[in-house]
């Protein structure tokens, strides 16, 4: 072969075709005539423009439910009662003290009663939920706190007779508790805590020790003042090895009171501090909890997956560790769930912030006449309407979320229990990322006067912060998701069944993979770029390439660096597979919203229609997924 002559890379396109893929793929966000009807939220003079006739009831019905009602009478109450609301400035002890007094108006003068619905109707708890937190962030912390953590690890891991000995003092807060699970050492690596709960078999007690300042229970919200009692999560360990030799029965939830119930006083063996004033959350009393030799009796075992007889004898249903570990900690997943939906609530506060601001606000113009609203300008749109696309596109995606987590509480069906797991793990990872970016643009979308605290970014911002940790770290959670769909893409060529959260797999794993990029190479005309298939097809596309992508570089890898290795040097690879995963999901669950809209009301909410548009283009960019095999 001649040094001149040039060989032509058939795997990449030509200049000339993705030039003509730019410019097709743009024709479609071109406005179109005045006259045409395009379903696309056009370059309107926004605060000039004739309003759009809206049905806002049967809109707001449709958005908010069955439960609208009761979100309404929280804010009912609140408005009632300005003492009760939180001013802007605010010291760390008055916003605890406040915080409290929040709590307890609103569930014995208000009348609110949420803890029933914890595990009978958990879409009313995660309503509820939504609109004490768009109180007070603090307050809406404060009491999942209560309700879904100390309340919900007794209703979920304890058995009848923990149930009849605490509901009535937790409902009414009586029995003001805490969540003992995070370790100075360990957080998300729940199996690695090590503080120990050790039977005696003599005083038929468990003695719960902190071995080293390491398994210090930190950032433990209401222990530093309120609490009186905490669901501690400790090792289990028999004083004498059973049958297989095994003493340490791994981690276990146990039942502990830190104050005395009259005198308020911690109890002899508890020492409690405070982890002091924190970024956002002041309201919310984080401490930090260590035991000395702390005996409680043995019932206190919250006992559904596994228990301890008299004689020092443990029992359970499930035969391994693992299990019983996965079972509890899949009984616990309704606070990830609650994060994702409180998320969307903030992302809808601070967006309706931003709009109205952005209509509202005027600056500049054509020469010699009136300024325009900064919501007329390109650069303004451009921050705020793929935000506020995005907002509705999460909440229908966290109602799908409850809905299955509420489906999953009726049946305990294994197989929902695990799509749950992961789903939820996902959306609270991507979702709480999104809105923690959003707040930031949200607030320099409003300029100097975003910066005054009355107008809420700050307090929105720093107290929604700690959402990407809160229920485990955002990334450990996109790692349990890509693991998720690693083991579906496993299963399928082993001729398992996938599960129906991940069932689209099975038709992309088949018939995508084996065709070009849909946003490459098929047609590109207006109405098949706006097609809700080929979009949809398009998000799927990507997940299936990267995943099947990823699965191969593991597998290479996995031969000269072991499994943990190949896991770490494909990391980002994985991280996209699951973020891409997620996006798939909650454009499915935005088109089927949308459309069932439209089915059931006469009602045409063009702008509502728009957003979903608006939300799929956000990703056309990503869907080359250019991860090489290195």
């Amino acid at each position: 072969m001649e040094p001149s002559q040039k060989v032509e890379d058939k795997s990449q396109p030509s200049i000339a075709t993705v030039t003509r893929r730019i410019q097709r793929l743009s024709l479609h966000l071109i406005p179109l005539p005045p006259l045409q009807c395009s379903p696309q939220l056009d370059m309107l003079t926004c605060a000039k423009a004739n309003k759009q006739e809206v049905d806002v009831a049967s809109l707001s019905s449709y958005m908010r439910g069955k439960h609208r009602e009761i979100q309404e009478k929280i804010f009912d109450f609140f408005n009632s009662r300005p003492d009760l609301q939180t001013p802007t400035e605010i010291s760390m002890k008055e916003h605890r003290e406040l915080c409290l007094r929040q709590l307890l108006g609103l569930v014995r003068e208000g009348k609110i009663k949420p803890f029933r619905y914890v595990v009978e109707d958990p879409a009313k708890y995660f309503a509820i939920s939504e609109a004490v937190g768009s109180i007070d962030i603090s307050l809406g912390i404060k009491f999942g706190v209560q309700y879904s953590l100390w309340g919900g690890s007794v209703l979920n891991l304890g058995t009848k007779k923990h149930r009849d000995k605490y509901f009535d003092g937790i409902d009414n807060l009586d029995y003001l508790g805490c969540f003992a699970m995070t370790e100075l050492h360990h957080g998300s690596n729940v199996q690695g805590l090590q503080t120990v709960a050790t039977f005696d078999p003599i005083t038929d007690e468990f003695i719960i020790d902190t071995p080293n300042d390491g398994a210090i229970k930190w950032w433990i919200g209401n222990a530093a003042v309120h609490g009186k009692f905490a669901t501690v999560f400790a090792r289990l360990v028999l004083p004498t090895h059973d049958s297989k030799g095994v003493s340490d029965m791994g981690v276990h939830a146990f039942i502990v009171p830190i104050r005395d119930l009259k005198t308020h006083q911690p109890l002899p063996g508890i020492e409690i501090n405070d982890c002091g004033h924190k970024i956002g959350l002041n309201g919310v009393d984080n401490g930090a909890l260590r035991f000395r030799s702390v005996r409680i009796p043995r019932d206190n075992l919250l006992n559904r997956f596994g228990d301890v007889t008299r004689d020092g004898k443990y029992t359970s249903s499930l035969p391994t560790i693992n299990k019983r570990f996965a079972a509890t900690l899949g009984e616990l997943v309704g606070g990830r769930v609650g994060l994702a939906h409180s998320s969307v609530g903030i992302l809808k506060i601070a967006v309706t912030i931003a709009v109205r601001y952005s209509l509202l606000r005027q600056q500049f113009g054509p020469p010699k006449q009136p300024e325009v609203s900064i919501l007329d300008y390109q650069s303004q749109q451009h921050k705020l309407m793929p935000m506020l696309a995005s907002t509705y596109a999460f909440h229908f995606a966290t109602q799908y979320l409850v809905e299955k987590y509420s489906e999953m509480k009726k049946t305990h069906d294994e197989q929902l229990v695990g799509d749950v797991h992961a789903l939820s793990a996902g959306l609270k990872s991507y979702v709480t990322s999104f809105t923690a970016k959003s707040l930031s643009t949200c607030r320099e979308a409003c300029g100097g006067h975003g910066y005054a605290a009355v107008n809420r970014f700050g307090t929105l911002r720093n107290d929604h912060d700690i959402f990407q940790t809160f229920e485990g770290d955002n990334t450990v959670l996109l790692q349990q998701v890509a693991a998720d769909l690693l083991k579906q893409y496993k299963d399928k060529f082993q001729g398992g069944a996938l599960s129906v959260t991940w069932s689209y797999l099975r038709e992309s794993m088949n018939t995508y993979l084996s065709q070009p990029n849909p946003v490459t190479a098929r047609w590109e005309s207006e109405d098949h770029l706006r097609d809700p298939k080929f979009q949809l097809d398009a998000f799927r596309y990507r997940t299936s390439r990267l995943l099947q992508s990823v699965a191969a570089r593991l597998q290479k890898h996995t031969k000269t660096l072991g499994s943990f290795g190949a896991w770490n040097r494909c990391l980002n690879h994985l991280l996209t597979l699951a973020e891409s995963h997620i996006e798939s999901v909650i454009l499915a669950k935005f088109i089927e919203a949308v459309q069932k809209y439209f089915l059931n009301s006469a009602t045409k909410f063009i702008p509502f229609l728009s957003t979903c548009h608006i939300y799929k283009f956000e990703f056309l960019n990503c869907f080359e997924c250019n991860f090489q095999l290195s």
